[in-house]
């Protein structure tokens, strides 16, 4: 299902990741996608609150928690700046489908990073 919402598809997700050669591309390209399918969730289900929001992105954090034995695995972490990066993409995602108010530590409640 392709994204149609302008600003989420233009949007280059973890791109610090992809910058800093301490993250494998091939394990960062499963993160991106990760949010890819975040977003198309969105846009399928189109949450009407917060709490539906957060059931999404919940869901989406616990399969980055999976990642990590993925980065593990391939000699990185989920470390500090990747943890920024990732909540800063999942902030990124909320608010370009109208959640401004959302609390970026909800959004990623159930992570293990």
């Amino acid at each position: 299902m392709p994204i149609t919402n302008q600003q989420v598809a233009g949007h280059a997700f973890l791109r610090q990741m992809y910058a800093d050669s301490y993250f494998p591309d091939h394990v960062v390209d499963q993160g991106r996608a990760v949010l890819l399918r975040l977003c198309e969730r969105i846009e399928a289900e189109q949450p009407s609150d917060l709490e539906a929001l957060y059931a999404l992105t919940q869901a989406a954090t616990e399969e980055f928690n999976r990642l990590e034995a993925e980065f593990e695995a391939a000699g990185s972490e989920i470390e500090t700046v990747a943890r920024e990066v990732i909540a800063e993409d999942f902030w990124f995602v909320a608010s370009a489908y109208g959640f401004t108010d959302a609390d970026v530590e909800e959004l990623i409640a159930t992570r293990d990073w």
